[in-house]
């Protein structure tokens, strides 16, 4: 039997490296590029409108907004605000998506081409703030907001962006160790204080005002604004530990799945309480994933899982957008569990009133 392989979702024209899925509009938002250097390869960010297709989940492009020689590395979503992290700054985009008005009886006739269709102008427009894409009644614009320089270290980059519970702020962290919490959509910074030697891997902001952060340098911490509040470390209670470096990679919400992206390109869904695996594609992209993200059980996300449990989307170096599905587990329902143990009930009490007649 050949290797068990994933479908692929959607093949961009640049590396992918960051992936956001926004449920209320049904939009999947994938990022990347080839950088500043001059080799042809062009920097985006990619809007894709998710919809079910004869019972099959597709994406097809909406909207491609063009980040000039800045390639996107990571991403977060807040509402209708994306912070992108692009080199060593961090830009604010909002998109906005809605039904057209109305449109030209005689575009509607002329053009059976497939895809996105733009209005007249569209590509000279569309590398400008503002530009808008249109499918099938559907028109998206994205517009530039603040950006800001958020490391400093000496070969400086932006490795993560998060917002906090409400979207009022966002924290920033890179090469340099430092975390910064910025105000949006001012960008003004709020916090600034060095939580790490090295690279920040990760970081999440708590709705109590905590912070939490994980570093190359093999810690993870809980913060209060900029005081450390606890340092967790590696029990050491195995023979090999003490002489293996282990070192914290990402910290995420809690849910009921845990999905993974590995270095050689496989990919899983485990059941996060237990770590029981459901779904394994080995070497799914045959490279390093960069990103994976879970359809939200809010918004359009029932409509567009179906019959389906949960979809992973996965992205990696290999410009390809992968799909992860996991099937419905068969359960019993509750109203027949119910039904079994009255039946059960009944059964018992009848072989004890007839092997011991007057027990009632």
């Amino acid at each position: 039997m050949g290797r068990r392989r994933a479908p692929e979702l959607y093949r961009a024209p640049f590396p992918l490296y960051a992936l956001q899925v926004d449920p209320s509009a049904g939009l999947l938002i994938a990022a990347g590029g080839g950088g500043a250097a001059k080799t042809g390869i062009k920097n985006g960010v990619h809007f894709l409108q998710l919809e079910q297709i004869n019972g099959r989940l597709s994406a097809s492009l909406l909207h491609s907004h063009d980040t000039e020689t800045r390639a996107t590395m990571n991403l977060a979503l807040a509402g209708d605000i994306l912070a992108a992290g692009q080199d060593a700054h961090c830009q604010l985009l909002r998109f906005q998506v809605h039904q057209q008005k109305g449109s030209n009886k005689a575009e509607k006739e002329g053009s059976k081409e497939q895809g996105p269709r733009q209005r007249k102008g569209a590509a000279a427009a569309e590398k400008k703030s503002g530009a808008e894409t249109q499918r099938e009644g559907l028109e998206l614009r994205v517009e530039n907001l603040q950006a800001v320089q958020t490391d400093f270290g000496p070969d400086p980059l932006q490795k993560v962006v998060c917002f906090n519970h409400d979207n009022t702020l966002l924290a920033t962290g890179g090469t340099d160790g430092h975390v910064r919490v910025w105000k949006v959509p001012s960008l003004e910074k709020v916090l600034e204080f060095k939580a790490h030697e090295g690279e920040i891997e990760d970081l999440a902001l708590g709705p109590d005002g905590k912070l939490v952060t994980v570093g190359r340098d093999l810690k993870a911490c809980v913060w209060q604004k900029d005081q450390l509040v606890v340092q967790l470390h590696w029990q050491e209670n195995g023979p090999t530990f003490s002489n293996t470096p282990y070192r914290y990679q990402a910290c995420s919400e809690s849910g009921t799945f845990l999905g993974l992206g590995t270095v050689t390109g496989s990919v899983a869904i485990y059941i996060a309480f237990s770590l029981q695996c459901l779904y394994y594609v080995r070497e799914a992209h045959g490279i390093v994933v960069t990103d994976v993200a879970f359809l939200p059980e809010k918004g359009r996300g029932p409509e567009l899982l179906g019959s389906h449990e949960t979809a992973l989307f996965s992205v990696a170096v290999d410009s390809r957008c992968q799909l992860h599905l996991l099937p419905s587990r068969r359960s019993v329902p509750v109203w027949l569990l119910l039904l079994l143990c009255v039946g059960l009930i009944v059964v018992t009490i009848l072989l004890l009133q007839s092997a011991f007649p007057g027990f009632l």
